[in-house]
């Protein structure tokens, strides 16, 4: 089982995430982090394997045989990693010295996370940008931002909300805007099967909510008219 100081500091986490719950917070139990990553990774080989059989499959094919354990890695290492709160980027801020007082905008930042209805892909792009109120972060850290609330269930909605809530609060700044495009293959390959069909998002706070020409500029930039 995972060590007693493992287990206080991800339900002191846990218990902070639910006394400030808003509808932006992904749900979690508040056991969700009380077994370590390897644990998981063996019981969802387990159900997996299981899944597999169900479906009819020859576990003992030499191509199948290992597809679970393939599948609880990945699940718990890579396309869930974000659900962790151990795994939210180091982030530094600095003082804006140079009193740069204009946006300043990342774009096309890869987005690749699962739809949590089917766990299906969502695949995009988002454009993240703000105005400093004093501080700045190194622009890789948006990307890693992104890329940790990505890698969970998701819906693109909360998923918008979540990077801009992160960067008002790192940033001491409410001038904060993010808007994601993006496929999501739970239309595009199932169900209606529209592979056309995009999703555009946004969360527009501060300045860029309320300046029309600000919000202007910003749509401008990431090339929306």
């Amino acid at each position: 089982m995972m060590e007693e100081k493992h287990k206080k500091f991800f339900k002191k986490k846990i218990k902070e995430t639910i006394s400030s719950l808003e509808d932006h917070e992904t749900p979690l139990r508040n056991d969700a982090f009380f077994i370590s990553d390897e644990e998981k990774i063996s019981k969802i080989e387990k159900y997996f394997f299981h899944i597999m059989e169900i479906l009819g499959l020859n576990m003992n094919d030499d191509s199948l045989r290992s597809t679970p354990k393939r599948v609880a890695k990945m699940f718990i290492k890579e396309i869930f990693s974000g659900l962790n709160p151990k795994t939210f980027p180091k982030v530094s801020t600095f003082e804006n010295k140079y009193r740069y007082n204009q946006m300043l905008i990342e774009k096309n930042i890869t987005i690749y996370s699962i739809c949590e209805h089917h766990f299906l892909p969502i695949v995009g792009k988002a454009h993240v940008g703000y105005i400093s109120n004093g501080k700045v972060i190194g622009l890789s850290k948006i990307n890693r931002i992104v890329n940790y609330y990505s890698k969970r269930p998701q819906v693109q909605e909360r998923l918008t909300i979540q990077i801009v809530k992160s960067l008002q609060k790192i940033l001491d700044t409410k001038n904060v805007a993010c808007i994601i495009e993006a496929k999501h293959l739970c239309v595009n390959s199932r169900g209606i099967q529209d592979i056309n069909t995009k999703t555009i998002t946004t969360k527009l706070l501060g300045i860029f909510k309320k300046n029309s020409e600000i919000r202007k500029e910003f749509f401008h930039y990431i090339g929306i008219s």
